[in-house]
């Protein structure tokens, strides 16, 4: 009798009972051929935990570390007495080996432990994992576990009720993930191809930077404007009670540094209000669900620093009757009401009309400035400095950690006024080197995008390593 053979396929059924929470068992999905020498395991085999989890001592300081997002490391979080943890065991960070967040891995919360960091500890909510390095290299481990597919994997297995809460990526669950392990020559021309990507995409962000500060030089140049010193704030100290301004951690530490003052400029002050009209825009609830009158609206999450990104723009419902109050046009620009960063707190960005009959959320204030007087570019430029921002870092509120700015402190931000031929005369220097600034941009997303695409086909085996 002539032996079956089993042909590929792109449908099937399986058993209720073989259903892996609504994720088609691993075992069943099409795999494809591996080159030779290669070999496909389970990461469980070649990974093991490390040893040396410690008893919290309440007396004893303890350096706590994270994990960011997106694959971009791990990084010292604060020091904190053993009882103010709730934890009841930590364990150290272990050089070389690979960790993620269980709450944040469908953000891609992987990462390799770095040497200078191996006195940091961590919850039990960073699992880590030492890798057989007779098999496997930690760096390749980490291409693997923030490629987009693998992501998306993490994403299906994870349990909870809610993606920002509750939803963890348990570790048997890692373990039992099948990875694709060429030998190590070919692991290591993958790495060193990765690292060379990345020391490009760095050169490309360092110009970016430097662009960035000779644009903001030449601005404050035009305005008579001294440049602010860069000044390191201290995270306490004490003052007396006469001397404290607004209840405001910000307030008190610029005005004991001397940097609460405004920067002379050959230029007269206006506030921002005076030339301007200030709103909030609507607040997002479960009523105003997209529905029969369905808006696109901008978020906190579309306001950069200086430009909107449109990648995702979602929609919110807003009658007719109501359009006029929120509807944005051409030239408004927009602050973000609350960040935990100085530097993004009241962030600026300007629509130009992108979309028809768009609004944007309460958490963004919404400026309409007098063009008659003051160009958008103009302001949006100038709040983007260091200098304008400093008015909304004094003045903001802080709730958790999280400063926020409200109307009035919009209205109230001082903002040198040129004559509008100067406005323009300054503003298409500063166009000059976003455009330049665009093209860097550009460039480096190329080459983000080539090496993820890159890497993803040597994973696979239907790419050599460069």
């Amino acid at each position: 009798m002539t032996a079956a053979v089993t042909m590929p396929r792109r449908a099937f059924a399986v058993w209720w009972k073989d259903l892996e929470r609504w994720v088609i068992p691993s075992n069943l999905l099409l795999r494809q051929a591996l080159p030779p020498g290669w070999k496909r395991v389970r990461i469980g085999e070649i990974v093991r935990n490390p040893n040396g989890r410690v008893l919290v001592e309440p007396e004893k300081e303890y350096k706590m570390a994270g994990v960011k997002w997106y694959g971009e490391g791990v990084f010292y979080r604060e020091t904190v007495r053993g009882d103010t943890q709730s934890a009841k065991f930590l364990t150290p960070l272990v050089p070389g080996a690979l960790i993620y967040n269980r709450l944040f891995a469908w953000k891609a919360s992987f990462a390799v432990v770095p040497q200078e960091l191996a006195d940091c500890f961590v919850s039990s909510e960073f699992p880590q994992f030492i890798p057989d390095k007779n098999v496997v290299l930690s760096d390749y481990l980490y291409l693997f576990c923030v490629r987009d597919s693998t992501i998306r994997a993490v994403n299906a297995a994870s349990t909870g009720s809610s993606a920002v809460s509750r939803n963890r990526f348990k570790e048997e669950d890692f373990l039992d993930f099948e990875i694709s392990l060429p030998p190590l020559v070919e692991q290591k021309a993958i790495v060193v191809r990765w690292r060379e990507a990345q020391k490009q995409i760095a050169a490309v962000r360092t110009r970016v930077e430097n662009i960035e500060a000779e644009i903001q030089n030449r601005f404050f140049q035009d305005l008579g404007v001294s440049p602010p010193a860069s000044v390191k704030r201290p995270k306490y100290f004490a003052v007396w009670w006469k001397e404290l301004v607004r209840f405001s951690f910000g307030s008190t530490t610029d005005t004991k540094l001397g940097l609460d003052i405004r920067h002379s400029s050959k230029f007269p002050y206006i506030t921002l209000g005076t030339g301007a009209t200030v709103s909030y825009g609507i607040q997002k609830c479960p009523s105003n669900r997209p529905g029969q009158h369905s808006r696109p609206y901008l978020r906190v999450a579309n306001v950069r620093k200086g430009y909107l990104d449109l990648t995702e723009v979602k929609e919110i419902n807003v009658p007719d009757s109501e359009m006029e109050n929120y509807r944005l046009e051409p030239g408004d620009i927009l602050f973000v009401e609350g960040n935990g960063s100085r530097a993004e707190l009241g962030r600026v960005g300007k629509w130009n009309g992108e979309i028809p009959n768009c609004v944007h959320q309460n958490h963004l204030i919404k400026v309409r400035v007098d063009q008659t007087r003051l160009l958008p570019d103009y302001a949006m430029t100038w709040f983007n400095t260091e200098l304008g921002r400093g008015h909304f870092f004094r003045a903001a509120k802080s709730s958790s950690g999280l400063g926020t700015i409200n109307s009035n402190e919009v209205r109230n931000a001082p903002i040198p006024l040129p004559p509008l031929p100067a406005q323009r005369e300054i503003m298409a220097r500063v166009a000059s080197g976003r455009a330049e600034i665009a093209r860097e941009r550009e460039n480096a997303e190329r080459m983000e995008k080539e090496i993820a695409a890159d890497i993803e086909a040597m994973i696979l085996g239907t790419q050599k390593a460069k």
